[in-house]
């Protein structure tokens, strides 16, 4: 399966927000299925995947391992899981693994490096939540026998509570040629890699060569309804296998899912810089309001976080105002606010948004 451009149009396409529907920007979460989709669904050739006999999750992980360029693929229920696996694959228990503080894996993952897989995390606060090795090298334990070792540096691209931030490619080789110079191994938490890759003109082959393992998700921007992968070597993924069906991932005639991802896979990178316009376009309308604080040009995907201290509004006051005129949106602190864009809000539907918060600034 070829790398996507990211020129193209995606066939049947959703129509976007309607005018009696609510606008959700909390996730890229909540898209639906497209009508492609469901159909891919109801007609998927399906077997018993425990059994690595569902023909529609076998292509789907062949088809995600070459766009990767990777030698296999595994599909899992969801990121947390996979990212779960990746940690567990690469560590022992009493290890510690090296993100960023306000890392998915670190703030969302209901601390299950530490509950699941025996492991503690070890945390700094980066600039726009991107990590260089010269933040990471003083992290790393020294090598004796009474300190925790490290045993795994996780990088996450695009970072989701820094505000959709991008990895600059030179940065994350950086960090992978230094790791492995250390005997180090990354992962990298790419749920929305394909975002990283539309926002920089760059394959996510390209983009990830240098990391040992890689997570990204289907039901974000890609808008299946289920799933995520994880890719990496045929060894690396054999031993994930072991740890999906530890966790309890293990599903049966899942192909039903694989169908949707595969139209994901093909066809929406295809239009993930709609999203891109879309959160700059409501970054910038953001900004002209006043008592509200952003700034569109760190805006670089479809995710913008907001400061809006200078309404004297909290930021559950805020979405609680917002939900009345059916415009949903999350704090992420007392004062601040996420909105993602994605296939299912339009122009329109980010115009509806915008009228909301003026009338409650």
């Amino acid at each position: 399966m070829p790398e996507v451009s990211a020129t193209k149009t995606l066939s049947e396409p959703h129509k976007g927000t309607t005018t009696d529907a609510a606008v959700d920007l909390r996730s890229d979460t909540v898209t639906k299925p497209t009508p492609e989709m469901r159909r891919a669904m109801a007609e998927a050739e399906v077997g018993d995947d425990v059994y690595g006999e569902d023909p529609t999750v076998n292509k789907l992980q062949a088809g995600a391992a070459e766009i990767f360029g990777r030698e296999a693929a595994l599909f899992v229920p969801t990121g947390s899981m996979g990212n779960l696996i990746a940690i567990k694959v690469w560590t022992h228990h009493g290890n510690e693994v090296i993100c960023e503080e306000r890392g998915h894996i670190n703030q969302y993952e209901l601390a299950s490096m530490s509950a699941i897989a025996g492991c503690m995390p070890r945390t700094t606060s980066a600039l726009d939540g991107i990590l260089t090795w010269d933040l990471i090298e003083p992290l790393i334990r020294p090598k004796v026998y009474y300190r925790a070792q490290t045993a795994l540096i996780s990088l996450e691209n695009t970072h989701n509570m820094a505000g959709g931030t991008v990895y600059p490619p030179e940065v994350a080789e950086d960090i992978c040629e230094h790791a492995h110079a250390a005997w180090l191994p990354v992962h990298l938490d790419g749920a929305r890699i394909f975002n990283a890759s539309v926002a920089l003109g760059r394959s996510v082959a390209a983009l990830t060569r240098k990391f040992d393992s890689v997570m990204f998700c289907l039901s974000k921007g890609l808008g299946a309804p289920v799933g995520s992968m994880l890719v990496g070597s045929r060894e690396f993924i054999e031993k994930a296998h072991v740890y999906r069906k530890l966790f309890g991932g293990g599903m049966r005639q899942v192909g039903v899912l694989a169908a949707a991802g595969l139209i994901g896979l093909e066809k929406s990178p295809q239009i993930l810089h709609r999203d891109h316009e879309n959160a700059r376009y409501l970054a910038e309308g953001l900004a002209a309001i006043p008592g509200i604080a952003v700034d569109p040009r760190k805006v670089q995907t479809n995710i913008v976080i907001f400061d809006l201290r200078g309404t004297g509004r909290t930021a559950a006051e805020f979405c609680a105002e917002l939900a009345k005129r059916k415009v949903l949106a999350g704090p992420t602190d007392k004062y601040c606010i996420r909105m993602v864009t994605h296939y299912d809000v339009d122009r329109a539907g980010i115009d509806r948004a915008l009228t909301a918060l003026r009338e409650i600034a």
